[in-house]
């Protein structure tokens, strides 16, 4: 008897806090300067101890406010919800919160909301659950069919996610989640959308304001207190630290909220991207999500008559990676899956260049990518190489016809850094025929964890290992880069663990088919793996000749044939490419597997030819001219099918 009584004290105290209708926050009044234009009635309501006229006052003044919006939501009539979108805002309404496009069908939190659910030990699943990311939508729901609904529930839930998540927590596991800094940034972020879409509401009542000036200051001045070390994390905070003091001028801290992003973006533009315009993180998504952060504080200063916060400098720098992305892209606009990429598809990047042409508009390439080859131009060059960032493209067109290599060989870097030094991708006529690996997912418990390292460690790219181990240090130098010549070739080299450096070779050979030569030297000793990721879809193998070949229908194909030192074998395994999280799709790999003894070189040529038909009914032939290893200089001899014997080499100056 007592624990049913138990049970139903427990339900109707859980009922009531679900229910509970917000209170009037008298501090409010602290918080805003009541001496600002237009805040006259409610500064002598407050000052008179009327603070609930006050509230309402306050409220009729936020109601009434013009020319304050966010870079998201500029004009309020153009408000649209996708079919996506209405579909998030209708399962929140039951509970059924879109958390993160890995976990689909999303979750139901239950009628009294637990936001502590974590039906999968991953990290990110219970991190994104606050960032609350269908309550934008709800929003526009509201404002497309103005049915209250949407705003009641939206304002229930808001007031409810207080009162379970403090910032005092006790429960320092939750609060680890619910008000880790990138979290608290990215609702700093979405609220003043939300706070346009609902306001005209009669559920957003003058007490549920005061609720949420109070709850968005405390998450301004927790930002301000916890901003992160560095990365993409302290970007995020910065640049949203900007639109929580542009869009509540009202607050007394604003400026001070406003001036400490601006200060952060000035400064770390210049010491996360480097002078060629890459992102230190050497990731291509977050590269592009870096972009989008200087652009949108850049926009948010534009709006707010605010831009020459931003010096020339800077409005630079966000160009130059711009263009650092439009040349790291294939054709079809998709992205290589380097480090922890995810593909992101010719329909987003449409949108993102049209964005970045309306802030450059001279820009004859962005404008070319941004309309489809309708206006603009393409860059006169062809290959590409980015010095400072390890990037370097190989190509000889700019149209879907095109064969493009791109190169990963960068220095040592952050978190969303693999340790794959010296991978590719290869794309030919519309097909990638070797797709990185990409990341699959980030962190959580043991079974999460497994698969994390798998798609992170080293031999799960296009490149070298010793003993199948991660290399321990990611610092490729660039020996020789000349896209001019009459071959285009690359020189790196990666010191990957101790006494054990790996020179990779790369030669373009009349712009057709690549040469790949990678020479392991120093005096650490094992078996030596050269790594190659295959494409999904039928392979042809052939250990014997060490061959691996295609068998496609699309006219996309490549014959991949690898010359090694005696004794080598050839090993087929299962592999795995992740274009999203959470998502992954089986395919082949091959390593080339041969002993290195104590200060022994081992040295391989691959030749890799794109060609249309399928099959491995190629032959081909390399082998070296040089027969020993030398620090300055290479010369090797190839021979494709019927084409002329090649002979390629280059001298270090």
């Amino acid at each position: 008897m007592k624990r049913t009584l138990s049970i139903i004290a427990a339900m109707f105290v859980a009922a009531m806090a679900y229910s509970q209708t917000p209170e009037l926050r008298p501090e409010v009044f602290d918080l805003i300067d009541l001496d600002r234009s237009g805040m006259e009635n409610v500064k002598t309501l407050h000052q008179n101890g009327q603070d609930a006229e006050a509230a309402a006052a306050l409220l009729d003044y936020y109601r009434g406010r013009k020319g304050i919006v966010t870079a998201t939501i500029r004009d309020l009539s153009k408000v649209k919800i996708s079919p996506e979108e209405k579909k998030w805002a209708d399962e929140g309404l039951e509970h059924t919160f879109f958390v993160h496009y890995g976990y689909q069908p999303s979750y139901n939190y239950g009628e009294d909301i637990n936001w502590k659910f974590w039906p999968v030990k991953d990290m990110e699943l219970r991190w994104q659950l606050h960032r609350h990311k269908w309550w934008v939508p709800m929003g526009q729901a509201y404002k497309v069919t103005k049915d209250e609904k949407y705003a009641v529930e939206w304002t229930k839930q808001y007031i409810d996610w207080i009162i379970k998540n403090p910032y005092d927590d006790p429960d320092k596991e939750n609060l680890g989640f619910s008000w880790r800094p990138l979290e608290v940034s990215d609702r700093l972020r979405k609220q003043p959308d939300m706070f346009m879409l609902f306001v005209d509401s009669p559920a957003f009542t003058p007490e549920f304001l005061t609720e949420f000036l109070v709850n968005y200051h405390k998450h301004a001045e927790h930002i301000l207190a916890n901003y992160s070390e560095h990365g993409n994390h302290l970007l995020f905070q910065a640049q949203r630290m900007i639109g929580a003091g542009c869009f509540f001028p009202e607050f007394k801290r604003a400026k001070t909220w406003s001036d400490s992003g601006v200060g952060i973006l000035n400064r770390e533009i210049n010491l996360q991207v480097f002078e060629d315009g890459g992102h230190y993180e050497l990731c291509p998504h977050y590269h592009l999500a870096t972009i989008n952060i200087f652009l949108e504080a850049l926009e948010t200063a534009d709006i707010n008559g605010l831009r020459d916060l931003f010096p020339q400098n800077y409005i630079d720098k966000v160009e130059s990676m711009i263009m650092y992305y439009g040349n790291l892209c294939f054709p079809d606009y998709e992205n290589p899956c380097f480090s922890d990429a995810k593909t992101i598809h010719k329909d987003e990047m449409l949108r993102n260049y049209r964005r970045w042409s309306k802030v450059f508009p001279e820009n004859e390439a962005i404008r070319y990518w941004a309309t489809e080859g309708k206006s603009g131009k393409l860059p006169e060059y062809l290959s590409k190489g980015y010095l400072n960032t390890g990037t370097f493209i190989f190509r000889n067109s700019w149209g879907d016809d095109a064969t493009q290599m791109v190169v990963k060989a960068g220095p040592p870097a952050f978190w969303h850094n693999q340790p794959d030094n010296g991978t590719f991708e290869l794309w030919y006529k519309g097909h990638n025929l070797f797709p990185d690996s990409g990341a699959y997912i980030y962190s959580g418990d043991d079974e999460i964890m497994k698969w994390r390292r798998w798609f992170r460690r080293t031999d799960s790219h296009n490149t070298i290992t010793l003993d199948n181990k991660d290399i321990d240090n990611t610092d490729s130098k660039t020996l020789l880069w000349d896209a001019e010549a009459s071959t285009p070739v690359l020189v790196t080299e990666n010191q990957g663990y101790e006494g054990f450096s790996h020179r990779r070779s790369i030669f373009f050979v009349d712009r057709k088919y690549f040469v790949i030569v990678d020479e392991a030297h120093g005096p650490a000793s094992g078996t030596v793996n050269l790594n190659y990721q295959m494409p999904m879809g039928e392979i042809v193998f052939n250990t014997s000749n060490m061959t691996a070949a295609t068998d496609f229908e699309d006219g996309s194909n490549m014959i991949l044939k690898c010359f090694a030192p005696e004794n080598t074998e050839m090993a087929i395994s299962d592999g795995w490419h992740s274009p999203a999280y959470r998502t992954k799709v089986e395919r082949k790999k091959i390593s080339f597997n041969t002993t290195k003894a104590e200060g022994e070189v081992t040295r391989y040529i691959t030749v890799i030819v794109p060609k249309d038909e399928p099959g491995d009914n190629l032959k081909i032939t390399a082998s070296f001219i040089s027969k020993a290893f030398s620090q300055n200089s290479l010369s090797i001899q190839v021979k494709v099918g019927k084409d002329r014997k090649q002979k390629l080499s280059y001298e270090l100056k």
